[in-house]
């Protein structure tokens, strides 16, 4: 893990507020992905692949039924479609696994769509990876809601608001690890980054067989 103390450039920038105003930078990710183009989306399939230890790669196949509010699961062991209109205490064990790979494969979106959350930038700040002047996004989720409340997110944005870097940081800690966003595709006019390393340069999370339809 690379050493994340650095100074701060004099240009430093703070702003505390409400995350679904259209000209916010939450909002500007989302839209440098394609937000605008997803309400034409109805179903978005993938394979959610890790590298869990040097031998073993772990995958989760899904496909998220958007305007049916269904998603389907399949691991090596079981597979089976379930309703996100299910009540909370009903949900199976697999809709946790959901919302941790559709964060790492559209956490852009998120960004619009999650309400739970205030943010701050501060601006002229070196990605902990590359060392690159970037735009840094912090969003903090409140305690209440989800399955792991309080967890914060920095976000090290290019000129163009996508992302390079995030470091997520469990109950908004003061620690976490940098992983890069990388290899970004385009699908009917949403793009994701497909791939993820973490600061030794190894890919640690990947996407294969996305489908949009």
């Amino acid at each position: 893990m690379k050493n994340f103390c650095y100074i701060i450039l004099a240009l430093l920038f703070i702003t505390s507020c409400a995350p679904k105003e259209e000209a916010s930078l939450p909002m500007k990710v989302a839209k440098a992905y394609g937000f605008d183009n997803f309400d034409k989306i109805n179903s978005i399939a993938y394979t959610w692949n890790v590298q869990a230890n040097p031998e073993t790669v772990r995958t989760r196949d899904w496909k998220w039924n958007i305007k049916e509010r269904t998603v389907y699961y399949a691991d090596a062991d079981t597979s089976y479609t379930y309703s996100l209109d299910l009540p909370a205490d009903q949900m199976p064990p697999a809709d946790k696994g959901f919302i941790n790979d559709k964060y790492w494969l559209m956490y852009p979106f998120q960004l619009a769509w999650d309400s739970g959350y205030t943010y701050e930038v501060e601006e002229n700040v070196p990605a902990p990876i590359s060392g690159n002047n970037s735009t840094k996004l912090i969003i903090i989720y409140n305690t209440e809601d989800g399955y792991t409340p309080g967890d914060a997110y920095d976000l090290y944005l290019d000129e163009d608001h996508l992302i390079t870097e995030w470091v997520f940081r469990r109950g908004n800690g003061p620690e976490g690890r940098a992983i890069t966003w990388e290899a970004e595709k385009e699908f009917k006019g949403i793009k994701f980054a497909t791939e993820h390393k973490n600061d030794e340069g190894m890919k640690f999370i990947w996407f294969t067989n996305i489908q949009v339809d």
